[in-house]
């Protein structure tokens, strides 16, 4: 009967799992504690962007068209009317609503050029338009709140390093494909002053 000794490995292994573990204990505050405090502004305008998928494929199926210009002005009209109340400047809301709807329109174009090259692509049927305009309108109120919370930095020279951080880690943590990432850049291009 062989008595089986321990092997000097394991407690190696063990070892280097421990002091593995640690390290990544270590680099993933590192990670949280880089996120931009304009992440959250920017995270929202790209789930706004995404919306488009659905109001693309409703539009597509209803042969609407993808430009809506008196919701477009209604709603520019009612998010500027918020920022008065917020005691932010209209001007700025309304030109940063302005580029993400510019930006959304965009994949919505695409979608549409798509499906017409392909229209065996394209969505047999689609959500409701009320629940992504529904979204929409919760998206545009986290926005409103993350501009006024934000308001002293959107001003300030550190705004561009900020945003740059913001758009990178919502782009690499979104897994946003090059149409996104351009429509990202584009919804927030305005965002500094």
């Amino acid at each position: 009967m062989h008595r089986r000794v321990p092997s000097p490995r394991l407690p190696l292994v063990s070892r280097c799992g421990v002091v593995l573990g640690g390290l990544a204990m270590l680099v993933a505050p590192a990670r949280a504690d880089s996120t931009s405090p304009l992440t959250a502004l920017v995270d929202a305008a790209a789930q706004r962007l995404q919306v488009a998928e659905a109001v693309a494929a409703y539009k597509w199926n209803e042969h609407g068209a993808v430009a809506d210009p008196a919701r477009v002005q209604q709603e520019l009209t009612k998010l500027g009317d918020e920022a008065v109340a917020e005691q932010v400047d209209r001007d700025y809301v309304i030109r940063v609503f302005g580029d993400q709807i510019n930006a959304t329109e965009a994949i919505e174009y695409s979608r549409f050029a798509s499906w017409k090259l392909n229209p065996g692509g394209a969505p047999a049927d689609s959500p409701d338009l009320s629940v992504s305009r529904s979204t929409i309108d919760a998206l545009n109120q986290v926005m409103l709140t993350q501009i006024l919370a934000n308001w002293a930095l959107l001003l300030s020279p550190d705004c561009v390093a900020q945003l740059d951080a913001a758009r990178g880690s919502v782009g690499q943590g979104r897994r946003l494909d090059d149409l996104y990432r351009r429509a990202l850049s584009s919804a927030t291009q305005s965002y500094c002053q």
